[in-house]
């Protein structure tokens, strides 16, 4: 009777499943490699749940480690004007750390070519200012140029991206990496997410008159019966 072969220790399983994920680099070949199979919700939904899970327990110990999220929230307060910006998927991702920001801090702008357009932003890019980009491969081109003209022209670059090595993180002075892998054909956004929100909780613990803002616009709120509770 054979044995069974012992099984790789974890971090050698987690290195074979990023050199998976990158080779899967769209979503058709995602959905190939992990959906095709016939299975039931309940085992796919075990699996993405295990992914998201191991995926945020990885990023969030690195970036305990390296410090790179500190740093990032500590440009952020220092900063006399914050732009946020992505492009495609990003987009909601860079909206959500802009409503956080903008709770606790003045001087929030997300670039939504609307209100806020690339072009004005880049004409008059001061020392002081800062500007937060995400960009996740596919690396959107847009969110890429803006970031080099903007760190040309002076301004500090916070980059939120996958990898270091990723052509946002080149543009960068500043790059937190948030890891992506899935059981999905989609890249997870779980540790974006996990990641914006400590990013808005370190800046407003940090931010002078965080607290004092916070109140008026709970008062302001009430008001303005902005909230169905009340």
């Amino acid at each position: 009777m054979s044995e069974e072969s012992p099984r790789p220790p974890a971090a050698d399983r987690q290195a074979e499943a990023a050199a998976e994920n990158r080779r899967l680099s769209s979503p058709d070949a995602r959905y190939g490699a992990r959906l095709r199979r016939q299975s039931s919700a309940s085992v796919l939904l075990n699996a993405v749940v295990e992914a998201d899970r191991a995926n945020l327990e990885r990023t969030m110990a690195a970036l305990q480690a390296d410090g790179t999220l500190e740093q990032a929230a500590g440009r952020v307060v220092a900063a006399r004007r914050r732009f946020v910006l992505g492009s495609a998927k990003s987009r909601a991702h860079a909206t959500l750390l802009h409503l956080e920001l903008s709770a606790s801090l003045a001087g929030v702008s997300l670039i939504d070519e609307g209100a806020v357009r690339a072009i004005d932003v880049l004409s008059d890019v001061r020392p002081t200012d800062v500007l937060i980009a995400f960009s996740f491969r596919r690396y959107a081109r847009p969110t890429i140029v803006v970031a080099r003209e903007f760190a040309a022209a002076g301004g500090h670059v916070v980059a939120i991206t996958d990898d270091a090595g990723s052509p946002l993180a080149a543009a960068a002075h500043t790059t937190v990496v948030v890891g992506t892998g899935s059981a999905s054909f989609a890249d997870s956004p779980t540790a974006i997410s996990a990641v914006v929100h400590a990013l808005a909780t370190l800046t407003a613990a940090s931010a002078k008159g965080a607290r004092r803002r916070l109140a008026r616009r709970e008062g302001l709120a009430h008001t303005l019966a902005i909230y169905s509770d009340e």
